[in-house]
């Protein structure tokens, strides 16, 4: 038998890709599993329609998943594929513009029929060339046809076999990449323990893959991504929704109070609903309410009665919820608003990330309604910020809009589990002397307002949406009005006091230009930084997670660099609000609005043109 050629790689990025029913969410999920616990450091990015069903070998209904994984940190789900694994001729018309040239593509010959190549809208019968890829490695494998072998004795209908062929790919790919199936294995046999055919087919069909790569070797060599040299610990694989849930459950623990969930679905923020009601166990309550209003005045109910309450929502969602944000404004209750931003405006591209609400976070309310805002900025790191989100909401009396986004809340990354003991401490501001007590009466230093929560004897007083003096009493007297206005701004601005200052990744002494972002595109402006300044540029980045109030030395910060370039996925609603806050700056933007991320190679083109003028 002739030797396997081992190729030995830095990092590599692989793209699964096919139909919507093809499984290929489910096929790059388990490859990035078992590659997270190997010891790789990974960085994931699914890309699937919004349509339910879009028509079948259609362009339109492809869905796609990108993983990166490598020896080294990893930060984005890479700009190009090294390896495409495409299920039908629509998935090579789809993601063509996304490989990396001399890239190899795996596609199921099976499906290359005349009739899909129509239906991807190909005029000839060589999609390779019509879409430029003739200088790509490319390995045709009769998947289709392999599986319905495989499976002939299971005495399954031929759509339920073929619902098995993803299962080939991904065994074909973990021999390639020299990956273990256990995990994978154990993962089917838990999922569908219930249908012993389902699990012994799928199994059969898995190794089926991994041993036609063995009998393969003429046309592809194996390739070996040693593990990544990361701190020791307990690590798992999580994306950001499952983060912010766990987050806001940590935060729960750490203050001693109950976590009420009050939400209604929506792309794609549902998967924290899902993960919070599945934790009756941990004294969570949630309520899946009728519309988004109904939602979040659940929430603030249950932050009066003395709950850590949050909402959960996404883009049109906001809008919905903004009333009822300015009544927990106006009434000075804790409250965390998670939204997970997508593309818009109205439905927009609910499948697609975007950055496109944070004036809408800002500013989306009547009247002078402030609130603080943070921004998570990796996937696992959603955790520390929900974590973060409700501290301030109750150590401040004050809500919170935690902004993460479609590209963090479905993406995934390693993620060390943290300590509890390791975790700041929270301490509510619950109302203590009753003989004190008045409604409205601040600490000095913070603003914030005691927590008197019903059924405390001697601490009843009135709230609610109209304006009130310090007792509690509704007021209608213009100074007060003024001075309670002023107070609220006040209060979310000594938010300051207790979040980190702006640290600079690069020259803290200044240089030529400073790149600025905040939220999701962390992962690409640190790569893209990283890499500019392995070549000699005098690059660094500044990049914020708390949006309002601002770091205290962000004026500091931007003073010492020639150059400052924002760059975010909306038109320039960060860049607005930094050119507000600090005008005696000058403001370069790179801007994208297409429901993908950045890439590196873009925000290199941006920055370098910045040195060069």
């Amino acid at each position: 038998m002739k030797e396997t050629k081992v190729i030995e790689l830095e990092e590599v990025a692989i793209r699964f890709s096919g139909d919507s029913g093809d499984g290929m969410q489910l096929t790059g999920t388990l490859f990035s599993d078992t590659t997270a616990l190997l010891g790789n450091d990974i960085s994931t990015f699914p890309d699937y329609p919004s349509e339910i069903r879009a028509p079948q070998g259609t362009v339109g209904g492809v869905s796609g998943f990108q993983v990166q994984f490598g020896k080294k940190q990893v930060n984005t789900p890479g700009d190009n594929a090294n390896v495409l694994v495409a299920m039908n001729p629509a998935a090579i018309k789809a993601n063509a513009r996304f490989l990396e040239p001399g890239g190899t593509i795996i596609y199921d010959s099976d499906s290359f029929t005349e009739k899909n190549l129509k239906k991807a809208n190909f005029e000839t019968d060589d999609p390779f060339t019509e879409c430029n890829l003739q200088d790509f490695f490319k390995i045709p494998v009769p998947i289709s046809s392999l599986t319905q072998e495989g499976l002939k004795d299971f005495g399954l209908d031929n759509k339920s076999v073929l619902r098995s062929k993803n299962m080939f790919a991904l065994g074909l790919v973990c021999w390639m990449f020299n990956r273990p199936l256990d995990y994978v294995e154990e993962f089917v046999k838990n999922k569908f323990r219930k249908k012993p055919v389902v699990v012994d087919s799928n199994i059969k069909v898995l190794h089926d893959g991994y041993n036609y790569g063995l009998n393969m070797q003429h046309m592809t060599p194996s390739y070996l991504v040693h593990p990544a040299d990361i701190e020791n610990g307990t690590y798992r694989n999580v994306n950001g929704n499952h983060a912010t849930a766990w987050g806001l459950l940590a935060a729960a623990e750490k203050s001693g109070l109950e976590l009420f969930l009050g939400s209604y679905p929506i792309t794609p923020a549902t998967d924290i609903l899902t993960a919070l009601s599945e934790r009756k166990d941990l004294g969570v309550k949630t309520f899946q309410a009728e519309d988004e209003i109904a939602g979040i005045c659940s929430a603030i109910g249950a932050s009066f009665a003395g709950d850590l309450a949050v909402t959960t929502t996404s883009g049109p969602g906001l809008a919905l919820k903004g009333e009822a944000i300015g009544l927990a404004v106006m009434a000075e209750l804790p409250l965390v608003i998670v939204n997970v931003q997508r593309g818009g405006p109205s439905t927009g591209l609910p499948t697609k990330t975007e950055q496109s609400d944070l004036m809408q976070a800002l500013y989306g309310r009547n009247g002078e309604s402030p609130v603080v805002v943070l921004a998570a900025s990796t996937p696992s790191d959603c955790f520390h910020y929900a974590y973060m989100a409700a501290k301030i909401a109750l150590e401040r009396m004050v809500p919170v809009i935690l902004l993460t986004d479609g590209f963090l809340g479905n993406g995934s990354e390693p993620w060390k589990i943290p300590s509890m003991a390791d975790m700041p401490s929270i301490t509510p501001r619950v109302a203590k002397n009753s003989e004190e007590f008045q409604a409205y009466k601040r600490d000095a230093a913070t603003l914030a307002r005691e927590w008197a929560i019903p059924g405390m004897a001697g601490f009843e007083h009135r709230i609610g949406g109209l304006e009130k003096n310090i007792t509690g009493t509704v007021s209608h007297d213009p100074e007060n009005h003024q001075v309670n206005s002023e107070i609220r701004e006040e209060k979310v601005q000594r938010v300051a006091d207790m979040i980190p200052e702006l640290e600079i990744c690069g020259d803290e002494e200044g240089g030529d230009v400073l790149v600025v972002s905040w939220g999701g595109t962390f992962g690409h402006t640190a790569s893209t930084v990283r890499e500019m300044r392995m070549a000699g540029k005098s690059v660094s980045l500044a990049h914020f997670n708390y949006i309002k109030p601002l770091p205290k030395n962000t004026k500091e910060v931007f003073s010492k660099f020639k150059k400052i370039i924002v760059c975010e996925l909306n038109l320039g609603q960060f860049v607005a609000y930094l050119r507000n806050e600090l005008p005696e700056f000058n403001y370069y933007q790179a801007n994208k609005v297409k429901g993908l991320p950045f890439t590196v190679s873009e925000l290199k083109e941006s920055i370098t043109k910045l040195l060069e003028d």
